[in-house]
């Protein structure tokens, strides 16, 4: 076989691995959003243990992240079994739970990142809004949204790099099931794991630095391109 040419298991897991980052990016992101404003506009009683809560995936094990997932949300966890037995959901070893892992892995990334970016909007201006009689929720989504539109392009395209990247817990939560959860790393992970296996562990290490770097490079692209749009 060429070596250019994906063999069925990684076309599988490539495929895979974009459905996953690109949901478990669309799931979270209007609550990444939520949980930003939240931390950076308001003060409330547990806020610095809810801030803990919300960057404790970069700090721990990401197996320890899987493991807690899979306690909640596995067929006899306490959420888990409240979903199957309810809705007949079941999210530990499906690609459902991989999305869930990898959101949540990647949460704290979009967050800090939009966080930041609502620190450093003029609150003036949404003062200056309100003054001449906007409601709130106009002003957040004609003022603050088209301030905040770059680090929340950089927070959306580091999630998914994140989420494109994802093991520890992804392995934990739902296993590495060839077709069904088997993402990027898991593959690869196999592929260095069997005889024979360097050329196909080359080529999704080559994609996984490849998608990296791309979305890297856009993220930057866009959020100055978006820079230059607000302040022209």
């Amino acid at each position: 076989m060429d070596f250019f040419t994906l063999s069925q298991q990684e076309y599988q897991a490539l495929m895979l691995s974009l459905k996953v980052s690109l949901c478990a990016v669309a799931g979270s992101l209007p609550f990444g959003i939520a949980t930003a404003w939240l931390l950076a506009r308001r003060n409330f009683p547990g806020k610095t243990l809810v801030d803990a809560l919300v960057h404790l995936p970069l700090v721990v094990p990401p197996i320890v992240t899987g493991y807690v997932l899979l306690v909640l949300f596995g067929r006899q966890g306490v959420v888990g079994s409240f979903l199957y037995e309810t809705f007949g959901i079941t999210l530990a070893f499906t690609w459902r739970g991989a999305v869930m892992a990898s959101a949540v892995m990647a949460f704290p990334l979009m967050v800090r990142a939009v966080r930041l970016s609502i620190e450093g909007v003029d609150r003036r201006l949404e003062s200056a809004a309100k003054t001449l009689g906007a409601e709130r929720g106009s002003v957040f989504f004609t003022i603050t949204l088209p301030l905040i539109t770059p680090g929340i392009i950089t927070g959306t395209l580091l999630a998914f790099a994140r989420a494109l990247s994802e093991f520890g817990a992804t392995i934990t939560f739902v296993s590495n099931i060839e077709g069904q959860t088997q993402t990027l790393p898991l593959a690869l992970f196999t592929m260095t794991q069997v005889p024979g296996g360097e050329a196909g562990a080359m080529r999704l290490c080559l994609i996984s630095v490849g998608v990296a770097i791309a979305a890297l490079t856009a993220s930057e692209f866009l959020s100055k391109r978006f820079e230059k749009q607000i302040k022209g």
